[in-house]
Formats: C-alpha cells, structure tokens, sequence
C-alpha cells in the first residue's frame, strides 16, 4: 500500500484505489479479490486522513487468501502506509 498526500487534495476526502494485475489470476479471480478488497477498504475508509490518496495492490496470494485474511493484513499494513499523515 502507499499513501500520498498533497496540498491540492487537502481537506477533501481520502480516496482509495485498487491494483490487481493478471499475475493475481483470471479476470473472475481478480474482479472478486478486487470486490473483497473494496469491502474491507470501507470500513477503513473513515480511519484515512483527509486529502490522502491510497493504492492498494494486491499480489499473488491474495487471490487464495480468505476475506479474514485480507482483513488482517490490511489491518497490519494500513497503518504503516499511513505513517507520518495525520
């Protein structure tokens, strides 16, 4: 995950984007990790500063994570990616 801020996006809210190439599978693969992904990001959503842009990129694995597991992660990374930004 990376987070940016910049000064032209201050005060307006976050917004979050999402990376799932071909090496994380199918097109049915990757639009359910994607789906997953999205679910999860918004919960998180009121948790990002405000004017943060945020790309989550999903690897391989991700495809043959559960929902749980996803979550977990996000939970550990989120956090690290939001470093500094408050």
């Amino acid at each position: 995950m990376h987070a940016n801020q910049t000064d032209t996006r201050a005060g307006l809210p976050p917004r979050v984007g999402f990376v799932v190439s071909k090496a994380v599978g199918g097109s049915v693969v990757r639009n359910r990790t994607k789906r997953v992904l999205r679910h999860l990001m918004a919960a998180r959503v009121p948790g990002i500063p405000a004017g943060v842009d945020l790309v989550v990129r999903a690897n391989p694995a991700s495809s043959a994570a559960t929902t749980p597991e996803l979550s977990a992660e996000l939970d550990r990374l989120l956090p690290k990616a939001l470093r500094g930004r408050s």
